[in-house]
């Protein structure tokens, strides 16, 4: 709980179709002290929902931290009432969120739906196998 209140919303992370882990692969990356940052301003998304994170473009926010001498960016979308969607983590060299990073993270997003429509669609198949089953 952070300030006395309990989390709102839940982590979940983008993997590729080759069971890849690119916002685990980022934070992997970091030192104790930078991940330490950017998992408390996570958890302050968690808690205080996007009011904590600056919306990027469309559906897409990030989670900023500060790093040892660099800003730490995790990209994120909002799935359903309880989950956020960490879709990239990159350390910014600029004053702007590169276009190429908020395309990257549109472009998953859109994998992430594709991919939970088909498995709805496979779970309402079997679901229905299931049930008319003789």
């Amino acid at each position: 709980m952070a300030n006395g209140r309990p989390p709102q919303h839940r982590w979940r992370r983008y993997k590729t179709a080759r069971g890849g882990d690119p916002v685990k692969h980022f934070v992997d990356g970091l030192t104790e002290t930078e991940t330490v940052e950017l998992a408390a301003a996570m958890k302050d998304v968690e808690t205080n929902g996007l009011a904590a994170a600056r919306h990027v473009r469309g559906e897409i926010y990030e989670v900023r931290a500060s790093g040892n001498k660099r800003a730490l960016r995790v990209l994120f979308a909002s799935e359903g009432k309880r989950v956020f969607l960490a879709l990239d983590g990159f350390a910014k060299k600029t004053q702007k969120t590169p276009p190429g990073k908020i395309k990257l993270a549109e472009s998953r997003l859109k994998d992430w739906r594709a991919k939970a429509a088909t498995d709805l669609g496979r779970l309402s198949l079997v679901g229905h196998q299931l049930l008319y089953r003789s």
